[in-house]
């Protein structure tokens, strides 16, 4: 079958203009949900007896660092745990991007409905060493990360979940 060379013409610029329309429609990024967890930066260690620790003069630099590493991350969402050194973590990243730190319980968290409700968005989680491995694990739906030692305050973990598939990783952050 022999084609006319203005059926050919018109074909290629269909072609063209197929691929165009295509390749302008970000269809990957449609429902992907980007989620980074964050142990607390160091709590002030001087008084064993106090539950509620606030950070010690090294945390309060890592929570400006942190500020540093999530600069050019637009986030949507910052969740923390209702103690002073996990709100004085994030507190600096909520002040600097306008958003206001959402409390979570981590022994209430229904991970589904978690990822339903942030659906699309970037969201910042800080909690603690006993809890964040678990909560990426929980995201995950699997068994994969371990507690944290009590002395590391380095781990950002990220989770992807984008068209029903997760990916996740660890990075130590000094």
């Amino acid at each position: 079958m022999v084609i006319g060379k203005e059926v050919l013409i018109i074909k290629m610029k269909q072609l063209i203009l197929l691929v165009l329309i295509l390749s302008s429609i970000d269809i990957s990024s449609q429902d992907c949900t980007e989620i980074y967890l964050i142990r607390h930066a160091e709590k002030d260690r001087s008084d064993i007896k106090n539950r509620n620790p606030e950070l010690n003069d090294l945390g309060k630099k890592r929570a400006l660092k942190w500020v540093q590493v999530f600069k050019n991350i637009e986030l949507d969402k910052i969740y923390s745990t209702n103690y002073n050194r996990t709100i004085q973590t994030v507190s600096p990243i909520s002040k600097e991007n306008n958003i206001d730190i959402l409390i979570y319980s981590p022994s209430k968290i229904d991970y589904e409905s978690f990822i339903l409700d942030n659906n699309g968005s970037k969201v910042l989680v800080v909690g603690h060493s006993n809890t964040i491995p678990f909560f990426v694990n929980g995201l995950i739906n699997k068994e994969f990360y371990q507690q944290i030692d009590d002395l590391n305050n380095s781990n950002l973990y990220k989770v992807i979940i984008c068209n029903n598939k997760i990916s996740h990783s660890l990075l130590y952050v000094n």
